[in-house]
């Protein structure tokens, strides 16, 4: 079972609270996200777009601009190289849709995940000279590919690269870091070292909005244009798991209002297609419904599939797109859960159980989808996990790790093993010969230093909370804290000997757990728990005994108490309202 513990960070709350109108609870909160000083506060409470940094103020952004428009201008033809990912899809469909608006000669080129890999490579770069492509513009990538953009200006190409990954470098014997940019005619990218764009952390497609921005400034256009894209920007910041802070929480928190009364048929069919009402689409929609159909065309298909979606003229053929990513996901979900099962299964029945670091080898797993199964596993053993599969060239994978185990640093220890690795210390990505599958997972738990206390997990809590100080008032108020997501994440509170009074499981496969619970101070509410019900009954069993689970059960109430980590919210039945709490996890 995980660690329960109270974050502890200190500010004035009451304070905090006076000054911006706030509940004491909502001040820990932002606290506890590091959202500290009036600036910070008010910008997270009432940021808009005008908080937003000019897009000018990025390096290479006027250059950028300035070969773009001679180039529409002298009508020579311009190839977008993206990415198979939400973040790539949306950065194409921005760049395109907008070029094409300013008359440019313009098409895109998305690579195969599996036949390509990630970005631009020397194939696609003489594709594009055979073709007679004039300038090639990059979008989610390119920082990383200075040899292939270096071929592409030998075969007398111009090159825009916009990205938003790290820049390459390599670190000399006295810790000097020397970057390795690559020699294109503009690099938009705030992650370099020399551009003074105040906020690093945009996605790829917030980098070509903001391109696009620039563009239609200098093209005449109103400002109001550009917010077209607005929405494409928000999806890809949320789908490409960007944190939640500063200028990401604007353009998303904004970015949603538009997506919400968006008119693009692909959107709005899309929706439809997973029975989400327009109006009701949150970052929650785009990061587990939404979001993983985009990925999915990429995964099992071609993302031009997915672009073609946003593309659609017309309703009948975006419901057409939309029912085919909606099929290609189902397909990914169970392809998942049998890897998933598979690899439980492997853990569960053989030596793997020992490993601190987790190296599961299932040959037969769609090389795309080891990231997913490797997180998923991760989750449930909270510990290192390397998902490997078979490729055609030897063995592929993906790790996906926990905070105190960096990958790339452990990985770095036996590099020999590798033909190619990379990633950084949260994930990954590798390739191996498949006779060093086993000495690979031999040397990583050999090496680790890894001790039992980090790999029982935590759950942080930001506010121990009784559930007679929850009001109609303050769940309302929690819901300026949204959208949530990465550094942003939905707030956990917790409260203690809660009495279980009656409770009932439901659902098609009994995973829901709904209850009536008492706190100590003897508010009365509901409590719904989603999960794993028959392992919850079995605690309360082996707790309290099953007479008194079976006592719940009959409604008769009872002596159980627990503890239990919630989210408060207004449960609307029959047009009336109640308070309840969602059960996040018990003990």
């Amino acid at each position: 079972m995980e660690k329960w513990v109270v974050s502890a960070k200190k500010a004035d709350f009451k304070k905090i609270a006076d000054q911006f109108g706030i509940d004491q609870v909502t001040a820990r909160i932002l606290r506890n996200r590091e959202i500290v000083g009036e600036q910070a506060i008010e910008e997270y409470l009432h940021g808009t777009l005008e908080s937003l940094h000019a897009p000018k103020q990025m390096k290479d952004m006027e250059r950028a601009v300035f070969i773009l428009k001679e180039k529409i201008k002298e009508k020579k033809k311009i190839r977008i190289i993206g990415d198979y990912d939400i973040d790539g899809i949306q950065s194409v469909y921005i760049l395109y849709s907008a070029l094409s608006v300013c008359g440019a000669e313009i098409d895109y080129a998305i690579p195969d995940r599996i036949a390509d890999g990630y970005g631009v490579n020397e194939r696609l770069v003489r594709q594009a000279a055979a073709d007679g492509i004039d300038t090639i513009l990059t979008c989610d990538n390119g920082i990383a590919a200075a040899c292939e953009l270096s071929l592409a200006k030998e075969l007398g190409m111009t090159v825009v690269l916009t990205d938003h990954h790290e820049v390459p470098y390599e670190e000399t014997a006295d810790g000097q870091k020397i970057f390795h940019i690559p020699a294109a005619d503009a690099v938009v990218n705030p992650k370099q070292p020399d551009c003074p764009y105040p906020f690093k952390e945009l996605c790829g497609a917030a980098v070509s909005f903001k391109l696009v921005q620039a563009l239609y400034e200098e093209m005449g256009f109103s400002p109001e244009k550009a917010l077209e894209y607005l929405e494409n920007a928000a999806f890809a910041t949320v789908g490409d798991v960007m944190s939640l802070v500063g200028e990401n929480r604007i353009l998303v928190k904004e970015g949603l209002k538009a997506l919400n009364q968006t008119k693009n048929y692909g959107m709005r069919a899309l929706a439809a297609r997973n029975q989400i009402e327009l109006g009701k689409i949150k970052a929650y929609h785009i990061g587990f419904v939404l979001g993983p159909c985009l990925n999915a065309s990429g995964r099992l298909d071609t993302a031009k599939r997915a672009l073609e979606l946003l593309l659609a003229k017309d309703e009948y053929t975006a419901a057409e797109y939309a029912g085919d990513l909606y099929d290609l996901n189902v397909s990914r979900k169970e392809m998942t859960e049998k890897g998933v099962r598979e690899a439980v299964e492997l853990v569960e029945q053989t030596s793997l159980r020992e490993d601190k670091v987790l190296v599961i080898y299932l040959p037969d797993c769609h090389e795309s989808l080891a990231g997913i199964i490797a997180g998923r596993i991760r989750e449930r053993y909270h510990r290192p996990v390397f998902l490997l599969t078979k490729g055609e060239d030897g063995v592929k994978g993906s790790g996906r790790s926990i905070e105190s185990y960096s990958m790339y640093e452990e990985m770095s220890k036996c590099k020999e093993l590798f033909t190619k690795f990379g990633g950084h210390p949260m994930a990954a990505g590798l390739s191996l010969p498949e006779e060093h599958v086993n000495l690979f997972r031999k040397k990583l738990n050999q090496h680790t230093v890894l001790t039992e206390e980090e790999l029982r997990g935590k759950i942080v809590i930001d506010v121990p909370m009784p559930l007679d100080y929850i009001s109609k008032i303050l769940v309302e108020e929690l819901n300026i804290l949204e959208p949530f997501g990465k550094s942003n994440e939905k707030p956990v509170f917790a409260d203690k000997n809660i009495h279980i009074l009656s409770l009932g499981i439901f659902g098609k496969n009994r995973n829901v757990c709904r209850m009536q619970v008492q706190s100590q101070g003897g508010t009365v509410m509901s409590a719904v728990y989603f999960g794993q019900t028959d392992e919850f009954l079995d605690f309360l069993g082996k707790k309290y005994g099953n007479d008194a689970v079976q006592q719940a059960i009959s409604g008769k109430g009872t002596d159980m108490a627990v503890s239990f980590i919630y989210y408060p919210e207004i449960n609307v039945y029959n047009g009336k309202e109640s308070l309840q709490i969602i059960v996040k996890n018990y003990c």
